[in-house]
């Protein structure tokens, strides 16, 4: 059995205890991480391994607009680097100035099979079989940008009402991390704040997609209005919707008020079976009007 089927064999063995499912997305919904980790340790990361250096300012404006300000807010580093890659390529001022993105296909290849998972780990076993000078680059820059957050981000507390959310579904639900960070991150985050102790596993990167935590550890075990995902991004609610699960968004830059009314309200309806609908669909609308699809400099 490969260590991803492993990984997945956790969720898959998970056994309910209650009559409802919830999982919480960890960066940017639970932890105001997104903002620290993508501006001081990923962009200039990216922007060292990858030779952007003559297009510094345009990358960076790529890179945030792509993992924190758009509707691909949250998703694999590895589809929004290349994303990070195509925006560059096609923007006139990087043009204007003779700089040529690469195609980088090795690492769009990675991004695309399915076979291994778009993590460290997954991407050292791919290299076993399909060696590249580019993918040397990418194990580079993905171990250097683990190495940055373990150095930088410290000390980052969940947001209020968290904690007191979770206390209020401790006895009432099944709770689950959900998240496409690495694992290794989680755990210090999640038990460094004391906080570990009201889920069942913390699933990152290394046991596949979100998509998939859900699927193996919720779908078919839980009646029908029972599985909830709390998330920051479109990802979260795409990963929610197909496992026939709801939705409450913890809207970017007003994730506190999101938490608040969480705690105070929605959780309640949840529990109560009065979430699904009109009430769910408003918040939805709310909080994909704060994603565009198109960077500014586009518009």
């Amino acid at each position: 059995m490969s260590d991803y089927s492993e990984a997945a064999r956790l969720l898959a063995e998970l056994k309910p205890e209650h009559d409802f499912f919830v999982g919480i997305d960890s960066d940017g919904c639970a932890f105001d991480t997104m903002e620290i980790k993508h501006k001081e340790c990923f962009c200039p990361t990216t922007i060292k391994h990858w030779g952007l250096q003559p297009v510094s300012k345009y990358a960076r404006e790529a890179a945030e607009f792509v993992n924190l300000y758009s509707q691909m807010r949250g998703i694999n580093r590895w589809p929004a680097l290349l994303a990070v890659f195509d925006l560059l390529a096609e923007r006139p001022e990087v043009i204007a100035r003779g700089v040529q993105i690469p195609e980088f296909a090795a690492v769009r290849a990675f991004s695309k099979q399915k076979v291994h998972p778009l993590s460290n780990a997954g991407l050292r076993a791919y290299m076993a079989e399909h060696p590249d000078p580019d993918l040397e680059t990418a194990w580079a820059w993905t171990t250097g940008v683990n190495a940055t957050i373990a150095e930088i981000v410290h000390g980052v507390p969940p947001f209020p009402y968290v904690r007191e959310s979770l206390q209020l579904l401790q006895d009432k639900a099944d709770m689950v991390v959900v998240s496409a960070t690495p694992t290794e991150a989680l755990a210090r985050e999640w038990e460094e704040h004391d906080i570990a102790r009201y889920v069942r596993i913390i699933a990152g990167q290394e046991l596949g997609t979100k998509q998939e935590h859900l699927a193996l550890a919720a779908r078919g075990r839980y009646a029908p209005g029972h599985i909830l995902m709390i998330g920051d991004a479109p990802g979260d609610l795409k990963a929610a919707r197909a496992n026939q699960a709801l939705f409450y968004p913890i809207n970017p830059g007003h994730e506190e008020a999101s938490w608040e009314r969480f705690c105070k309200e929605a959780a309640h309806k949840f529990l109560a079976g009065e979430y699904a609908g009109e009430y769910e669909k408003t918040l939805i609308d709310e909080f994909l009007a704060l994603l565009p699809e198109v960077p500014p400099w586009k518009r």
